[in-house]
């Protein structure tokens, strides 16, 4: 697994702020599901890891939030790109050994079609969370610095509303999280 983040401490914050809160939302989603089908060992067990995928998504945001504090140019150029380079999951290289050749395609675009089809995890998330992480963040009130940090503010104020136009099957990526399309 590659997330990205070149070792970069403000890269790794913003990908692990991100990815805590898809998976939070995706796992919250599953336990609901399991529950509504009489499931409630398993709503139970997904119930309890997007609690804890909540906490932790808390704690690397309120880093973030410090950065912010210090660096606004450095943090907007790194949530920049992040979104960017597409934020993808361990999952992405899940692989049976059968399914490809039993079916002819990639487990985990299947996944992601199913996820984005039963409302676990949908392209509408993805927005979401960036909305909600450029809300957090005051992304729209930054004093950029720099012509590359307001270029890359620009960039992340437009994400959102271009992803709502996509499903994550059109993407070809699997949840819990999605690439941008440039």
């Amino acid at each position: 697994m590659n997330p990205k983040t070149e070792n970069n401490p403000y890269l790794g914050f913003v990908y692990t702020s991100f990815q805590e809160r898809a998976t939070k939302i995706s796992h919250g989603n599953t336990a609901r599901f399991a529950k509504e089908h009489g499931d409630q060992q398993l709503s139970t067990i997904c119930g309890l890891i997007a609690a804890d995928e909540g906490r932790h998504e808390i704690a690397y945001q309120r880093i973030i939030d410090e950065v912010m504090k210090r660096d606004q140019d450095g943090a907007v150029l790194a949530f920049a790109d992040m979104m960017r380079k597409q934020i993808v999951m361990p999952a992405h290289l899940m692989d049976d050994g059968s399914h490809k050749q039993r079916t002819g395609r990639d487990l985990f675009s299947d996944f992601a079609t199913v996820a984005d089809s039963t409302g676990t995890y949908t392209a509408n998330d993805y927005a979401s969370i960036m909305e909600h992480l450029i809300k957090r963040w005051s992304i729209a009130d930054v004093k950029c610095e720099s012509g590359e940090a307001a270029e890359a503010q620009e960039f992340l104020m437009k994400q959102p509303a271009r992803i709502r136009k996509v499903r994550i099957s059109q993407l070809q990526i699997p949840p819990p999280c999605l690439p941008i399309q440039h």
